[in-house]
């Protein structure tokens, strides 16, 4: 439980210090520019940019319009990942905890700037955030339905972490029988001592 959780918020730090570093920061008397909004910068060429982009919905700019609903949502899910996290400790599954760690890391990554970085931004009230989005990909050309995507959607740290930890959880997710076996050896109860066997009549000892 410790070690799975030591990784979430290692994917939590990490990924508040590069949107920190994209975004720009003044705390505590340090000043750091940043980059400006829409700003690209090359690191492996054409084909991974930093470009600084911002969106006030879910990963890879999804949008329902509910930010605070958004981010109370996020709030509960992550609780709840805390939560199957304990449930299945002694359930000796790996990968699905793995996965879980990986959710609860990206979601309370992107809850952060959902939550905090509106008001610490000073551009928006608490739970009106919006999250910090850099890493951008080139990809081979896609047209689908009319609609041409050529740079795969621009997201971050977070947003990697909870798209891998999904694929696992599709991966590893137990099968009925599986959950079934873990509930049953979960909620099993001890067996109690054994008592020493009733004496038969037949069986005592006349004093003689």
């Amino acid at each position: 439980m410790r070690k799975l959780l030591t990784l979430s918020v290692l994917i939590v730090v990490v990924d508040q210090a590069t949107k920190l570093a994209v975004k720009g920061f003044d705390l505590f008397g340090i000043h750091y520019a940043g980059m400006q909004m829409y700003e690209s910068k090359e690191v492996l060429g054409d084909f991974l940019r930093f470009t600084f982009v911002e969106n006030p919905g879910m990963a890879f700019g999804l949008n329902f319009g509910m930010p605070v609903f958004l981010a109370l949502f996020s709030v509960a899910a992550s609780v709840f990942l805390v939560y199957l996290l304990r449930r299945t400790e002694k359930d000796g599954m790996t990968g699905l905890r793995l996965a879980l760690a990986l959710i609860l890391g990206g979601a309370v990554g992107n809850l952060i700037d959902r939550v905090f970085y509106g008001a610490f931004y000073g551009y928006a009230p608490l739970f009106y955030g919006k999250v910090v989005d850099f890493v951008d990909i080139n990809i081979p050309d896609i047209n689908l339905l009319g609609n041409e995507l050529r740079r795969f959607y621009v997201f971050n740290i977070a947003d990697a972490a909870v798209s891998i930890g999904v694929v696992l959880l599709i991966f590893f997710y137990p099968s009925k029988k599986e959950a079934a076996r873990s509930e049953a050896l979960r909620t099993a109860e001890v067996p109690a001592e054994p008592t020493e066997p009733p004496v038969l009549p037949e069986q005592e000892v006349k004093a003689g």
